[in-house]
């Protein structure tokens, strides 16, 4: 057991053993500044005991011995790393302004406003030290209050922003203007998504309280926000730019991708397609729940037209002989078409009725997807496990969509033959009906 003492002429009068820590004190100080050492020491009076036991102080001894220098008006140094320990003890120990002016919390208090709270990484760093603190440091405010100030700077205009913050990505594309001469350096002092990175630090329950917060203020665009999800993503997900998620703690890995999906904006275009096809690819793998692949499966399908045959190579789910799951695709695909139909119900009080509208899709935008969905094919097609019918259903999708050339899709259904050279004649014909020979380039 260690022990602590006060170097003094006075002998000691009491005894505070925290956790595996003794230390050898005075009572005068202590009592003048602690309601919870008054009635401690009152007890142990009556036990005629000099000895009081503390045991589930918030921040053990290192927090008490601060707490016990402060009552010996002894210099205590706090910092962003003991604030939070500091304030938790202290409201354990009952050091308020009724015990006597100038208390500790009182001290603690001000140093949060008028430096901590001011700091940006200061916050994040008292943010990070809340968690071992809890259940007290949320009662206590700090954990909400420390979100309301991390928050509020990374909303401030990038004009204002003085101090220093981590920052080693590529800027945003708009970011760059249309500065002819823009060779990847940053040219202005502060891009709008400075702050992103150092959020990356917070574990994902903190980070998206922050989010949340930053998200409600409504000063921030979209795009600033998906920028932040995504740079999450790749540092919190290990083989997340591969498409994969390397073995770890699944648990854990489920709550981040689950969450980030849960903060992506509703705006189309926030995020990437390829970025969301990799989140999609990570749930997957993680085994999240429903809502969280449809909301984007749906996503995906808005923006289908901006993928690559690579983004949209999802691995089949174990146990299936097929290397690739093309019934995601199928979904993906659906949502993409849905978007084009030209008929809304609505209704009103009395009827319920249907409305013509044109379909939002562009002439270019469909055949970009066609384009791909052939290409996507014939990729697929050399799986030699890939049943007919699936890649069949995949083809007969995207045909209503006119487009000049069946080059691809010849490429695709040749593909298949090579590798499949066993299928029967009438397999043979259906797959070969999907194709017009009339197009096909000579």
């Amino acid at each position: 057991m260690g022990i602590m003492y006060v170097a003094s002429e006075l002998a000691t009068d009491i005894t505070v053993i925290v956790g595996d820590v003794k230390f050898y004190l005075h009572k005068f100080p202590l009592l003048s500044k602690s309601s919870c050492l008054q009635k401690l020491v009152a007890s142990s009076n009556e036990e005629k005991s000099d000895e009081v036991q503390i045991s589930d102080i918030p921040g053990g001894p290192v927090a008490f011995e601060m707490c016990a220098k402060f009552c010996y008006a002894m210099t205590v140094t706090l910092n962003a790393y003991n604030v939070v320990a500091a304030r938790c003890a202290a409201e354990y120990l009952g050091m308020h302004e009724t015990i006597e002016k100038g208390n500790l919390i009182y001290k603690v208090d001000v140093f949060l406003n008028s430096s901590i709270f001011r700091s940006w990484k200061d916050s994040i760093i008292v943010l990070q030290t809340t968690k071992s603190m809890l259940p007290l440091s949320e009662e206590l405010k700090v954990v909400s209050l420390c979100i309301d100030a991390v928050a509020i700077k990374a909303c401030v205009d990038v004009s204002n922003v003085d101090w220093s913050y981590t920052y080693n990505r590529r800027k945003l594309p708009e970011e760059n203007g249309n500065d002819p001469n823009y060779n990847g350096v940053r040219s202005r002092p502060v891009p709008k998504d400075w702050w992103v990175e150092d959020l990356c630090e917070l574990e994902i329950d903190l980070y998206k309280r922050v989010i949340m917060n930053i998200k409600t203020k409504g000063i921030l665009s979209h795009e600033v926000i998906g920028e932040a999800l995504k740079a999450y993503s790749y540092r919190r997900l290990p083989g997340f730019s591969k498409g994969v998620i390397h073995s770890g703690d699944v648990v854990k890995y489920r709550s981040t991708v689950d969450t980030i999906v849960w903060l992506l904006p509703a705006e189309k275009g926030s995020v990437s397609c390829s970025f969301l096809l990799k989140l999609l690819k990570a749930a997957i793998i993680v085994d999240s729940g429903e809502t969280a692949r449809e909301q984007l499966v749906r996503s995906i399908g808005q923006q289908l037209e901006e993928a690559s045959v690579n983004d949209l190579l999802i691995r089949a789910p174990e146990g299936e002989d097929a290397l690739y799951d093309v019934d995601t695709v199928q979904k993906i695909v659906k949502e993409f078409l849905m978007q084009d139909q030209n008929a809304e119900i609505e209704s009103d009080e009395n009827e319920v009725q249907e409305i013509q509208r044109p379909g939002i899709l562009t002439d270019a935008s469909k055949l970009m997807v066609a384009k791909l969905i052939d290409a996507y094919l014939a990729e697929i097609a050399k799986d030699p496990n890939l049943p007919l019918s699936k890649f069949v259903n995949l083809a007969e999708m995207v045909s209503c969509i006119s487009r000049p050339a069946h080059d691809g899709l010849y490429r695709a259904i040749d593909m298949y033959l090579k590798e499949h050279p066993g299928i029967s004649k009438s397999e043979r014909k259906r797959i070969c009906k999907l194709m017009d020979c009339k197009k096909l380039s000579v």
